[in-house]
């Protein structure tokens, strides 16, 4: 738990640095862009920059803390298989969402091959970034802190929990009419925390907590995150395609299966991804899970 700390107040760090930049640089008027993304960009932004120093001081600054302690070939070959079972995971997924009518067809599609062409290299590109950067970070470097002195029990979970949180964590416009000054900054970065707690994002973030134990699962039987960032990647390219193909239909009996955060993790996603890592987790010897001290 005290690892997952660090990380934690190591992000919130750079968010706290970007939510008091964000003021005297809207103010400069260089920038003509909504007050939360300036923040959102800073605050990664600072991230990025420090993030190689805060690993150097945990001394998790290798590859093999990283998870890249393999072979170029080996971990290419593991992505390449992880992302074909990726997309083949989350299309059972999205067919059982068809099949319930949570999510139909959008008829209004215009164009939908060279559409459909330019989303899937948009998607290809951007899932297989985000996977490198979120799995390097959960995967790599959080899970290796906490595995260095603790369990896999403990490595997979906390990473885990860490993993779903942040995902809603994001900064959120100001109300209409609170203006942008340092108050309405501090407004911002104190709305950032707000969706952790809203109820209607429990079954989504359920789902991605079981995201991160399956993919910590991988970690550990595999030794590195070459898996994990194909699997990433192949969801996401999944996630994307079906949004642009398909609408959440909300007058469906079933459509509580599908939460709010992009329409297609929630209940059911959480019960299927579920599922797959209870069955990882029942294969796995228990020397796995000892500590590594």
């Amino acid at each position: 738990m005290r690892e997952t700390g660090v990380f934690f107040l190591f992000l919130v760090s750079c968010l706290v640095l970007g939510a008091f930049l964000t003021y005297p640089l809207m103010q400069t008027g260089w920038i003509e862009h909504d007050p939360h993304r300036i923040m959102g960009r800073l605050a990664q932004l600072f991230i990025l920059l420090g993030l190689w120093p805060f690993l150097r001081a945990l001394r998790l600054n290798n590859r093999e803390a990283l998870g890249y302690g393999v072979s170029p070939r080996r971990f290419l070959g593991s992505l390449l298989r992880g992302w074909l079972l990726g997309v083949a995971i989350l299309l059972v997924l999205v067919s059982s969402l068809l099949l319930l009518e949570v999510r139909v067809p959008d008829v209004a599609v215009d164009g939908w091959l060279p559409g459909l062409l330019n989303k899937s290299i948009q998607a290809l590109v951007g899932g297989l970034l985000t996977s490198l950067l979120e799995e390097t970070f959960f995967r790599g470097a959080l899970y290796s802190s906490i595995r260095r002195n603790g369990s896999a029990r403990s490595a997979i979970l906390w990473s885990s929990f860490l993993f779903a949180l942040l995902h809603f964590m994001k900064p959120h416009d100001l109300p209409e009419g609170v203006p942008l000054d340092w108050g309405g900054a501090w407004q911002m970065f104190t709305h950032v925390f707000t969706g952790v707690f809203q109820w209607r994002h429990v079954d989504s973030m359920a789902a991605l907590f079981l995201v991160g134990v399956f993919l910590a699962q991988v970690r550990e039987r595999s030794g590195h995150i070459g898996w994990c960032i194909g699997l990433h990647a192949g969801w996401i390219l999944v996630i994307q395609v079906v949004r642009y193909l398909t609408d959440g239909n909300q007058v469906s009996p079933n459509a509580w299966l599908a939460g709010d955060y992009d329409g297609v993790i929630g209940w059911l996603a959480a019960a299927w991804i579920g599922v797959l890592a209870l069955g990882l987790w029942m294969n796995t010897r228990t020397r796995d899970w000892k500590p590594n001290n």
